[in-house]
């Protein structure tokens, strides 16, 4: 199938010819709208940009290269985020006032752009279990009050809340003297070096340990391009199990580990809609 490719002269002169279909409502389904408005303006910043990068020959400036095609890739999508999640072009906004009859609140927004994008990627070649498990009451009373604590980490280190909310709830279940076996500690279980690495002094604070955890975490989605997955793998089994088995390590505990966070992560996401 060939490349599309985009020719457009005002990107918001089709969305003006739109026919509206304000209805009523609720707060889910708005949330559910505002949330697929977004997703369409990265799709077309992403689609946009192929298109510029193809008729400017890429960003090596030449047709053909060892690698070429791989930064051009990351250079769109990385470009295409920044673009859509810092320097929105509107889009999703007209798109959800169109559908709504709403103007889309800055809380809604806020929402909607810190959604991390699982990827599911060659990367990960062994399969990782999808069942479905949602976290027990007990265990979201004592994740409550690390509210701000969570809030503060994923400010500081640009990952979203619900996902360190589900790293903590895998790791401890919200307990914050929790000891594994192998001396992890504390509610995202950090090992006594990797506490230092990250600056912890005290692995049972709880803010410490979650700035902490977060940090490490935030790492390794960088050193694996955003591929969630593998950011989790590294995580639970460490970098070099991962680099070891170029992808997810093939043990039972970690596939188990990764399901069970993505599962509370799409859970906390989809009782924010």
């Amino acid at each position: 199938m060939d490349n599309l490719t985009l020719k457009i002269d005002d990107n918001q002169n089709h969305l003006s010819q739109m026919s509206g279909s304000i209805g009523n409502y609720d707060n889910k389904e708005k949330g559910k709208i505002a949330s697929a408005a977004k997703q369409f303006e990265s799709l077309l910043t992403s689609m946009m940009l192929k298109s510029m990068n193809k008729t400017t020959s890429g960003i090596s400036g030449e047709e053909e290269g060892y690698g070429n095609d791989m930064f051009d890739t990351m250079f769109e999508q990385q470009i295409g985020s920044y673009i859509s999640e810092t320097k929105s072009l509107g889009i999703a906004e007209i798109l959800y006032k169109k559908i709504t009859g709403e103007e889309m609140t800055s809380e809604m927004r806020s929402k909607i752009s810190t959604k991390i994008n699982v990827k599911n990627t060659d990367s990960t070649k062994t399969k990782v279990d999808t069942t479905r498990v949602t976290p027990n009451d007990e265990s979201l009373n004592r994740l409550n009050k690390y509210e701000s604590q969570i809030n503060e980490a994923s400010d500081s280190y640009g990952v979203d809340k619900n996902i360190i909310k589900s790293i903590i709830l895998t790791e401890s279940a919200g307990n914050n003297n929790a000891v594994s076996g192998a001396k992890a500690k504390g509610l995202m279980q950090l090992m006594d070096s990797t506490a230092t690495d990250m600056g912890v002094k005290n692995s049972f604070n709880p803010r410490e340990n979650i700035l902490g955890g977060t940090k490490y975490f935030a790492q390794m989605l960088r050193q694996y391009n955003g591929d969630t997955k593998l950011a989790l793998a590294a995580y639970n089994a460490g970098p070099k199990n991962v680099e070891k088995y170029k992808g997810v390590p093939p043990f039972d505990e970690t596939k188990n580990y990764i399901n069970k966070v993505l599962s509370y992560f799409n859970h906390f996401n989809e009782d924010e809609l």
